[in-house]
């Protein structure tokens, strides 16, 4: 059902459409993806929690939905603001239209608004609190909510998105493009701190012949030891990173006992565990065309990106090399410590959506782990 709508800005900004989906108020960091393709993994990606995404592709439902590519097992985002919604998707894949799949879900669009204009905004005043309203809304009483509505900055999100209990994970990746999965081999098991795992990094691993373990954000560095693993993950999640000192420490008792290989929040957190700070970028990295350089190849490897904080890299110690550096802004995209055997990256070497350029680094942890 077509609705009145509104994308309000806590500065007073706001840009008018039509909503779709439930009626009402809804809050959340706003922040644009640029990627072209792979709506469902971007809305289904548990990173997405406690924003509003705006898609700077103009046309978005175009294949409708197929689940086998859902990163989770919902949808996170508050809510998301698109040009046009594809009511009737074209794809021999295709088991529901997005419009659907966005309803039963609970997450509200905002369409009919120009996304290249609210982009061009939030890279020119950051990213900021904002609200999207779906009904016959006030603009008083979505200034009243919005207002008192929490920043990005301080808020934990990851007990929210997390697993409330451990599970094995057994799904690889598709044969059909990436060929037949190594046999396992395996006893030890790879444990996978959940702070919002995307389902794609569990097939990697899985396809790579591990046996994989998924635990909750908060489980102790003894309970993980008691699965007697060959090696650590530390995974994709929302909110601020220095939210989460419990979970630093308990990284501090792991360092140099296993491989650890962080993603994404994994990364910042393992930045922190070594004494690292992380700061807020002014409106993130999130698309899946980011070029990042390799310091130790010197290649360019174009990424999938979703992250609103970054590491300091001068706050690293000095056992810490940079190996990854963004060509957009220069911050941080990656470092390992030889002396600790643990490793991370910024952006998503899974990639889903996005290309596969960094696939690799899952090679490397598995390299590392038989070394």
């Amino acid at each position: 059902m077509r609705q009145t709508g509104f994308l309000l800005f806590e500065d007073g900004i706001c840009f008018k459409g039509v909503g779709v989906g439930r009626p009402g108020v809804y809050c959340g960091e706003a922040v644009f993806n640029t990627a072209a393709s792979g709506y469902l993994e971007i809305f289904s990606d548990p990173s997405y929690a406690g924003q509003i995404v705006v898609m700077t592709s103009p046309h978005i439902g175009n294949y409708g939905i197929s689940t086998q590519d859902a990163e989770s097992e919902k949808g996170y985002p508050g809510a998301i603001v698109i040009r046009e919604l594809c009511r009737h998707g074209s794809n021999f894949r295709m088991e529901v239209e997005l419009n659907d799949w966005l309803n039963s879900n609970g997450i509200p669009a905002l369409v009919g608004v120009d996304t290249r204009a609210i982009t061009r905004f939030i890279r020119q005043a950051g990213s900021m609190r904002s609200v999207v309203c779906i009904g016959d809304v006030a603009l008083e009483e979505a200034n009243r909510i919005l207002s008192g509505s929490p920043r990005m900055e301080g808020s934990e999100w990851v007990s929210k998105v997390s697993c409330d209990r451990s599970y094995e994970w057994s799904e690889p990746l598709s044969e059909e493009f990436f060929g037949k999965p190594e046999r396992s081999l395996q006893t030890k098991p790879i444990v996978v701190y959940d702070f919002g795992v995307k389902r794609n990094t569990l097939r990697h691993l899985v396809h790579r012949g591990f046996r994989v373990v998924v635990v909750p954000w908060d489980t102790s560095s003894e309970w993980v030891s008691s699965y007697n693993p060959s090696g650590i993950l530390l995974s994709n999640g929302p909110g601020d990173p220095a939210t989460l000192p419990t979970v630093v420490n308990e990284i501090q008792k792991l360092l140099s006992q296993l491989p650890i290989f962080g993603i994404c929040l994994g990364h910042q957190l393992l930045g922190r565990a070594l004494g690292a700070t992380t700061f807020k970028l002014p409106f993130g990295h999130h698309g899946a065309n980011h070029p990042v350089r390799d310091l130790t190849t010197g290649r360019i490897e174009i990424t999938s990106q979703n992250h609103g904080f970054a590491v300091d890299p001068s706050s690293l110690p000095d056992t810490a090399e940079i190996t990854h550096w963004n060509l957009y802004d220069s911050t941080l995209e990656g470092f390992q410590v030889h002396s600790k055997n643990a490793f991370a990256v910024q952006f998503h070497p899974e990639a889903a959506p996005g290309p596969r350029d960094s696939n690799h680094l899952f090679d490397r942890f598995q390299q590392l782990i038989q070394q």
